[in-house]
């Protein structure tokens, strides 16, 4: 890595400390059961930035600290907003995880000198810090997080669903208000399926787990020492040493709630406190489904021509599915401009392929349907 890269590297993290700044302050304010700590994340990247500067001001290069973007500071707030705490802890947690990316890669650069490559390695662990409290606090949201897993995959499942119907209607019916009509019975029969079906599979997945923790349960305080070379072999393939395997199977066996815990997530990758109520994931599936389905709908209820109601559904589509893209990459982990791309493509896809269809249906019929 060149000295050049070095302090390319130095202003970006200039731009994104600064920024972090703002929006630590910010969240300090937005959730004040949590402000100790973000005032304290705040305070720590202000030290942040402080290094960074003196890092290209000794290299001859004057830094330029900058207020972030208010179009960029806005929108992160408004974000932070609409997404709730468990989002927003995912967000900021994704966040830091990019600093710590990037700082990595710096330690490695020949012309940082020894106590630079010291001052850098403090701030990877202050950053780790802040990713491991993102996460501790998240997992206190476990149960609420799966449910926000089952209202967007709803909300997706609704939309892109009613926007096909909606988009092969429009090329059968001249009318918005027949497209609409339509729609709406195919929109509520979807949501009262989606509730359904996921009440369905969520308390049938619940009773097949509570099944299987009972029986772990039962052999970890019963049978303990038959299962207990299992937890051995299981940290050996972990790399641990023969006696530190040994150790933690001593440990773990002397204790069932222990033992049964240990073998539930290795063997099973399950947890109690990871199964959700199945009337609860019912209810955010559907009502997020029914929701899902009214934003390719409404433009068919209020415009009168069937060409500008068709935009307007497209339009608000568009603008959802990038909304809900960018919220599977929060809970996926994983670029939010590719899962963007990826939910906008395949929902305006699938609509043209429907509006063809149904443009193909009117002309066999002579024409569309009034």
């Amino acid at each position: 890595m060149t000295q050049t890269e070095a302090t390319r590297i130095a202003k970006t993290a200039i731009e994104m400390e600064a920024f972090a700044v703002s929006i630590y302050t910010y969240l300090a304010k937005k959730y004040p059961s949590l402000a100790d700590s973000f005032l304290e994340f705040a305070g720590k990247e202000s030290n942040h930035l402080i290094f960074w500067s003196n890092f290209l001001k000794k290299r001859k290069i004057e830094p330029q600290i900058k207020k972030p973007s208010q179009l960029k500071t806005t929108t992160y707030q408004t974000a932070i907003h609409l997404l709730g705490r468990g989002l927003t802890l995912r967000l900021m947690e994704r966040s830091e995880a990019s600093s710590i990316e990037l700082y990595a890669g710096i330690l490695s650069d020949t012309e940082v000198d020894e106590p630079e490559r010291r001052d850098i390695q403090i701030i990877l662990e202050d950053e780790l810090v802040h990713e491991e409290e993102f996460i501790k606090e998240q997992s206190k949201m476990g149960g609420f997080m799966n449910y926000i897993k089952d209202a967007i995959l709803g909300l997706n499942d609704g939309l892109v669903e009613i926007l096909s119907v909606t988009t092969g209607l429009a090329g059968v019916y001249g009318s918005p208000y027949a497209v609409a009509l339509g729609s709406l019975v195919v929109g509520i029969a979807g949501a009262l399926s989606m509730g359904i079906s996921t009440y369905t599979s969520s308390r049938s997945q619940r009773q097949v787990h509570e099944g299987t923790l009972k029986r772990i349960a039962s052999i970890s305080r019963y049978v303990a020492v038959v299962i207990k070379e299992r937890v051995k072999q299981y940290s050996l393939d972990k790399g641990y040493s023969q006696d530190v395997a040994s150790s933690i199977a001593e440990e773990t066996t002397s204790k069932p709630g222990m033992l049964s815990d240990f073998i539930a997530e290795e063997e099973y990758g399950l947890s109690a406190e990871g199964l959700a109520e199945p009337s609860k994931a019912a209810m955010y599936a559907g009502f997020s489904n029914l929701l899902g389905a009214l934003i390719p709908l409404a433009p068919y209820f209020f415009v009168s021509d069937i060409t500008s109601a068709l935009i307007l559904s497209l339009t608000f589509a568009t603008i959802f599915l990038s909304v809900t893209g960018f919220l599977v990459s929060l809970l996926a982990n994983m670029p939010a401009r590719v899962k963007v791309f990826e939910m906008v493509v395949s929902g305006l896809g699938s609509a043209a392929i429907t509006y063809v269809i149904g443009l193909g249906a009117s002309i066999l019929m002579g024409s569309k349907v009034a």
